[in-house]
């Protein structure tokens, strides 16, 4: 009896967490920020902690699949890079290991560039040529010393490479001084150009390139994973920057614009108004919190679980957001369009 018990105890938790899920699901889109009567569609839901979405030019979505070693269960993986195609709504493998590939994006020459983090990961820049196959370092130290943990990258018009460098995950010395924001030029030079955001997360450049902005996520850890207690009272830095970007891709710090309880942002993208997309990684707010670009908040889009990331479409789904859950791939039709990408 007993056995037939547990499963009815089971069913009705499960139940409860369907119940959970459907009622984020059905929440309400605030700010007219998506097209009336869309609703949040899962295509995906098998990750173990997705992140760092780009879309190419032929509609494919890219997006990252970490593998932190807290979550392995005895067998170490290097993270996987997925592949989803809106045409067929099939995901497959793109690359394992990817060096724990935290985030992407495509430049001018379409190459997929990919930062990769720490927790048995590469911690560096790379770039894959689509055509081929191939992928070549593009840095993976500075100063004679290895990166802290690459997270998130975006490009400027000119082709420079801005990510940036803090630590969540891994076990691995850190030999940088800071947790910082780094720009790659067109010759391959590396340079340190921020060193006081915090700890940087999110990146993005708004349409007119007049302006980056820098998502502080300081939780007060380097290794997540290792923490049981006291987590809030850890906490630094939360919050959005934005900085003064020159033609010479030298930056200087305009203010804080977005500064706000329960906001730990993450990945972000603009739209073609310039306005800020950013996924809050709260789990008080889960969801894509979207700003002016003088940081006034415009809506949310609610999420059932943590969210990490987002991006918009191309061509046609351009005013197409795809979001990157812990577990689950999401897409909703908006009113709004992603900035045309540099490589169309």
């Amino acid at each position: 009896m007993f056995k037939y018990a547990k499963k009815l105890i089971c069913i009705c938790i499960n139940l409860v967490l369907l119940f959970s899920i459907n009622s984020a699901m059905a929440a309400e889109v605030s700010g007219n920020i998506t097209v009336s009567g869309e609703q949040l569609k899962v295509i995906y839901n098998q990750g173990t902690h997705l992140e760092g979405p780009a879309a190419a030019l032929d509609g494919k979505l890219y997006f990252c699949d970490l593998t932190p070693s807290g979550s392995s269960k005895g067998t170490v993986y290097g993270g996987h890079i997925l592949q989803y195609d809106p045409a067929t709504g099939n995901t497959i493998v793109f690359r394992s290991p990817s060096g724990q590939a935290d985030g992407l994006s495509f430049d001018l020459k379409g190459r997929l560039l990919a930062a990769e983090s720490a927790d048995n990961g590469g911690r560096r820049i790379t770039a894959t040529d689509m055509a081929t196959g191939q992928a070549s370092i593009l840095v993976n130290r500075v100063n004679g010393h290895p990166f802290n943990s690459p997270n998130d990258l975006t490009i400027d018009a000119k082709g420079r490479i801005y990510f940036t460098d803090p630590r969540y995950f891994g076990s691995e010395s850190m030999e940088q001084p800071v947790q910082g924001v780094y720009r790659i030029d067109s010759d391959g030079t590396v340079k340190l150009i921020i060193a006081n955001a915090g700890k940087p997360n999110g990146i993005a450049i708004s349409p007119d390139q007049k302006t980056l902005y820098v998502g502080s996520n300081d939780n007060g850890l380097f290794d997540q994973t290792t923490a049981t207690s006291g987590l809030e009272a850890r906490r630094g830095l939360d919050g959005i920057l934005a900085y003064d970007l020159k033609e010479d891709g030298t930056v200087k710090l305009r203010k804080m614009i977005v500064q706000e309880p329960d906001f730990r942002p993450d990945g972000m993208r603009t739209d073609s108004n310039g306005n800020i997309f950013v996924a809050n990684f709260s789990l008080k707010r889960p969801g894509i919190l979207v700003f002016s670009p003088n940081g006034t908040e415009l809506g949310i889009i609610p999420t059932p679980e943590l969210v990490t990331n987002c991006e918009f479409g191309t061509g046609k789904d351009s005013n197409v957001l795809y979001i990157t859950g812990l577990k689950s791939l999401y897409k909703i039709t908006t009113t709004h369009y992603g900035c045309k990408k540099f490589h169309e």
